[in-house]
């Protein structure tokens, strides 16, 4: 694959360590490229780790997750997006396990993460732990990933309310992430309607983006201070240049407890990017099988016009044109081309003069 000095989305990012002197265990990668010559899509990777473990290397952890998750994403097989991210998550799973047993001072690392693959303008995404991804269309924040944590699944089993799992004790308890004991199960649901099934979020899978859409990445240091109307309005005021460092700066005005990332990626706007290049190519395209057309149209009405005149021509030259004249006059043949040839009698007839008698052969005496 080609790597691609600017992505076909429009991409920022940012990280802060947060106001309480914690190490930064947030790292997120952006790679884009061109999967070869006989895909023509472009592809754009964003990977976001939230490095566990505390003083156990969580930061090693996030590192080493976002490095090797992109590695394999980009020397995997662009046409099976989701076995490919698969088996990223469960080989840098692995290798992340091992090197926390080859290192006691690494011994319990691990990390959330939460990635979003765009080929061309379809969207494959997976995620461990409550790393989340958001889609921003239409003035509209949707949740797309589902948080892997205690307090969701008693959510989901109906033991406690939403509002009341945000302060609860095991609110930060990680079910799923990168350097467990087993091999991690990569959730692939992706939420876009209302009272959607397991089975019917795994089909959103390659969900077709449109001009104007926003992904949004993001740990949870950003999520458990901000709110998603907030996230919305910071969304529709701002540019997603912007956009980062605004939700980082919320965060921290209210006490930035947590490490906080955020990565924002838009579609082109008016069909820019590889939504514009495809439109000019077709358009490209379209104007010169016109053209051709109106060529072979034009060439075969000259032809056929040469053609009629020829024919035309040999007509009038073709039929030849013969004269004869009176008994005093001259007998005159014209022939085509305006060669001409003139007949003289051998003699002029006589009134009251007898002809000869040719005598039988071989005498042919007169």
């Amino acid at each position: 694959m080609k790597k691609l000095d600017k992505p076909h989305l429009h991409i920022k990012g940012a990280t802060h360590p947060g106001l309480t002197g914690k190490v930064n265990e947030d790292r997120f990668q952006i790679a884009s490229y061109k999967p070869g010559t006989k895909r023509k899509n472009f592809s754009s990777l964003i990977v976001v780790c939230d490095g566990i473990g505390g003083h156990h290397a969580g930061d090693v952890a996030a590192e080493m997750g976002v490095s090797l998750i992109t590695e394999k994403i980009v020397a995997g097989d662009v046409r099976r997006p989701l076995r490919t991210l698969e088996k990223a998550i469960v080989e840098s799973s692995e290798a992340i396990y091992q090197a926390a047993l080859a290192d006691n001072q690494q011994r319990g690392m691990g990390t959330t993460v939460a990635i979003a693959w765009v080929i061309g303008e379809r969207l494959y995404t997976t995620n461990l732990g409550d790393t989340r991804i958001y889609l921003f269309r239409n003035n509209y924040l949707v949740q797309l990933s589902t948080d892997h944590t205690w307090v969701q699944e008693a959510i989901d089993a109906g033991l406690i309310r939403e509002h009341a799992g945000i302060q609860h004790a095991n609110a930060h308890v990680i079910r799923r992430y990168l350097g467990s004991k087993t091999p991690p199960k990569p959730d692939f649901r992706l939420w876009f309607f209302e009272k959607e099934r397991d089975a019917d979020a795994i089909k959103n899978q390659g969900l077709r983006l449109k001009p104007g859409d926003i992904l949004l990445l993001c740990s949870d240091g950003l999520t458990d201070l901000v709110t998603d109307e907030e996230i919305q309005q910071v969304l529709e005021g701002m540019s997603i240049e912007q956009a980062p460092e605004k939700l980082i700066e919320l965060a921290n005005q209210r006490a930035g407890h947590d490490n906080i990332t955020v990565v924002c990626a838009q579609v082109p706007q008016s069909g820019r990017g590889v939504f514009k290049r495809k439109i000019k190519k077709r358009f490209v395209l379209g104007c010169m099988g016109v053209l051709v057309i109106l060529s072979l149209l034009a060439t075969g009405i000259i032809l056929g016009l040469r053609w009629r005149n020829q024919n035309l021509q040999l007509e009038e030259t073709s039929q030849p044109r013969v004269t004869l004249t009176t008994p005093q006059e001259t007998l005159t043949l014209t022939e085509t081309r305006s060669s001409t040839a003139t007949l003289s009698p051998t003699f002029t007839p006589e009134i009251g003069t007898p002809r000869p008698t040719i005598t039988p052969w071989p005498t042919n005496t007169p």
